[in-house]
């Protein structure tokens, strides 16, 4: 019975199912025909949808490519408008040029007749000149040739004498008007020009009370003053000048040296070798610090800032160093405050200028390559302790000898020359001063006719004999002139210098 019911409840399921099935299916397939004729409907709305963008888009493109056609049929049709136009153009030019080389042919055949009937005429004008020639000639009684060589001759010697003569006027003149200049330079000279300096030059003066301060300098002997004169590096004379000693060297560090030591052992009162050489040390160790002291001074008055202390100390050594007379530090003070207003005036760095013109002369300080000129070792030191390149080149370059590769080196060398320039900053040695005169004395008689030549009065007169037979006094005149331009030109003196050509005829003869 169990069984029964369990096929049944089976069979009544299985019923269940297929109706179920069957149900399912009819009403998937009515679902599945609605879907299919509203695809077909949805289709053929895309499919007209797609047509009209598909006409819209070939009337965009057709509607492009006329626009493009017309355009470029637009710029052939302007391409050809301008060909026609460059071809007419082109039409005129050469109708211009044929009938321009048609008035050409013209007006040669018109300068080709023109020239034939000029060379006639200058053919007659020949014809007439040489017979007019030869009629001078023969009223004259000279050639043309000779007559154009006088007549050259003639004008030359009044050219000459005329401008001889205007030379003599003119000088005359400057001499009048230059009296009172010369005076005036004179006395600025005088007044400008320190004798103490020209003292100091060589030789220091020691003051002493009294002949036992003398004696006791000197020591038993001679001792003390030798062992001074070690220590130092001083000559010191001792001579009949009362209350002073003079302490000679050339070195003026070293006089300075001498004379403080001196005037500490006189105001200590012990002097003896030993003691002699112990203030000597004391006092050249002051005399650096001092020397460095005096740099450092001397870069803050400037302004100058950021100097290698070796350098300032080869500033500071300038105050005891002098150049023709010049003492170098002042010099070198001068230089540089010059150089600043130069650069100044010229939109230049002034601080630059001012510092490459206080370093201009370190060389000549320097105990290094003694050798070198000082312009070209003063641009070593400079380059050594790490100066600007353009400061190294003006120092350098300040006497030109080396290129000048830097805007300040020209600053640095008229400054240099201003400063020596100013009347009585210098004074000559005794080596330039003979080669001075002896290069007037050469100048002189490289001339020819000239027998003999003198330089006299400190090389500010130069007195030059001719020979008689070979110059003339007209040529004597224009020699002299001649001397004091070379003179001008080619050499460096002081002032001035007066030429005097001497000729003179002499006849002598002796009765016995």
């Amino acid at each position: 019975m169990f069984l029964y019911y369990i096929i049944a409840a089976i069979a009544g399921a299985a019923l269940a199912l297929g109706i179920y099935i069957a149900v399912s299916r009819s009403v998937n397939k009515g679902r599945a025909d609605a879907i299919i004729e509203k695809a077909t409907v949805e289709a053929e709305n895309v499919k007209q949808t797609k047509m009209l963008e598909a006409k819209e888009h070939f009337l965009q493109l057709k509607s492009d490519y006329d626009r493009k056609v017309n355009e470029r049929n637009g710029q052939l049709k302007d391409r050809e408008n301008g060909i026609k136009n460059k071809e007419n153009q082109l039409n005129q030019q050469s109708a211009e040029l044929n009938k321009r080389l048609r008035d050409l042919d013209s007006q040669k055949g018109q300068l080709a007749a023109d020239r034939d009937r000029l060379s006639k005429k200058e053919q007659e004008a020949d014809k007439l000149i040489e017979q007019a020639k030869h009629e001078l000639e023969v009223v004259a009684g000279i050639s043309a040739a000779e007559a154009k060589n006088m007549l050259i001759e003639n004008l030359k010697a009044e050219a000459r004498s005329e401008a001889q003569s205007y030379i003599n006027d003119t000088m005359d003149e400057a001499r009048l008007n230059a009296s009172k200049e010369a005076k005036r330079i004179v006395i600025n000279t005088i007044q400008r020009t320190a004798t103490e300096t020209a003292i100091e030059n060589a030789v220091t003066t020691f003051p002493i009370e009294n002949d036992e301060v003398k004696g006791r300098i000197i020591g038993r002997e001679g001792r003390n003053i030798r062992a001074l004169e070690a220590a130092t590096g001083v000559e010191i004379v001792v001579d009949d000048t009362p209350d002073a000693i003079l302490l000679s060297a050339f070195d003026p560090v070293r006089r300075e040296v001498a004379r403080l030591a001196l005037h500490q052992l006189v105001v200590d009162g012990r002097i003896h070798p030993a003691r002699i050489e112990e203030v000597v040390a004391k006092v050249s160790r002051q005399l650096e610090d001092e020397i460095l002291e005096t740099g450092k001074r001397t870069c803050i008055d400037l302004g100058i800032h950021g100097l290698n202390i070796e350098l300032v100390k080869l500033i500071g050594r300038m105050k005891y160093r002098s150049s023709y007379g010049q003492n170098l530090l002042q010099h070198s003070r001068e230089v540089a405050n010059i150089c600043a207003i130069m650069a100044s005036e010229l939109g230049l760095n002034p601080k630059v200028a001012k510092r490459a013109g206080l370093l201009h002369d370190i060389g000549k300080v320097s105990e290094e390559d003694p050798e070198l000129p000082h312009a070209l070792l003063g641009a070593k030191l400079a380059e050594q302790y790490k100066e600007r390149p353009e400061i190294v080149n003006a120092i350098g370059a300040h006497h030109e000898e080396m290129e000048m590769t830097s805007i300040y080196s020209p600053l640095v060398l008229v400054g240099d020359a201003i400063s020596g320039a100013r009347p009585g900053a210098r004074r000559e040695v005794i080596e330039s001063y003979i080669k001075r005169l002896k290069g007037m004395e050469d100048l002189a008689a490289s001339y020819k006719g000239v027998t003999k030549s003198y330089a006299i009065q400190a090389g500010r007169e130069l007195r030059v004999i001719v020979g008689a037979e070979e110059v003339s006094d007209e040529q004597a005149a224009r020699l002299s002139t001649d001397i004091a331009q070379r003179i001008q030109d080619e050499m460096t003196y002081p002032g001035q210098v007066k030429i005097t050509v001497i000729r003179e005829t002499r006849s002598v003869a002796i009765a016995k």
